[in-house]
């Protein structure tokens, strides 16, 4: 049963989204159609700000070192493999 209510949430989530999409949709064709591009400009502003502000406080490059001293790294991490860097290097100048 627990299956057939989370498929009911995706499913009710999905619906929502898709009517705020389409109801965004329908009012920027509407002011278009009416010739509103100051409000427009306005409210493109505020959307993009508002989406820098997301991902600023979702902090997504946020790492920090593993009980051992190691930074994990991109394939690693994805492979579920420990990194074999220690964090003492990642900063150094190569010499030549």
């Amino acid at each position: 049963m627990s299956q057939r209510i989370a498929a009911a949430k995706k499913k009710r989530r999905r619906n929502i989204t898709l009517i705020w999409i389409a109801a965004s949709a329908a009012v920027v064709f509407l002011l278009i159609w009416k010739e509103q591009t100051a409000l427009l400009y306005v409210l493109a502003t505020l959307g993009v700000t508002i989406l820098l502000f997301i991902v600023a406080a979702s902090d997504i490059g946020h790492v920090a070192l593993d009980s051992s001293g190691q930074l994990p790294d991109a394939q690693a991490a994805s492979s579920g493999v420990d990194s074999t860097v220690p964090a003492s290097t990642t900063n150094q100048k190569r010499g030549k």
